[in-house]
């Protein structure tokens, strides 16, 4: 499984290590990214997600159930 968030989309960004003599050289910016398990009540099973903090964040602000539908409604296999 790639390293992506499935809620936000969040995904490794490139950028530049910047030394003290400012050489620049390739490296990557990876998201924060909690494997974390959710009782689905409505339909009486547990779910395993791969989230950002800022996704599950928004899951406690909005709630599981609506989260859930709204990423089955945009095809995401759950």
């Amino acid at each position: 499984m790639a390293r992506v968030c499935q809620v936000t989309g969040k995904r490794p960004i490139t950028g530049h290590k910047v030394s003290h003599s400012n050489i620049k050289s390739k490296r990557r910016f990876l998201p924060n990214l909690q494997t974390k398990r959710f009782f689905l009540a409505e339909e009486d099973k547990w779910v395993t997600l791969k989230l950002s903090s800022e996704a599950i964040r928004t899951i406690n602000k909005n709630g599981l159930y609506p989260v859930i539908k709204q990423l089955r409604a945009e095809g995401v296999n759950i």
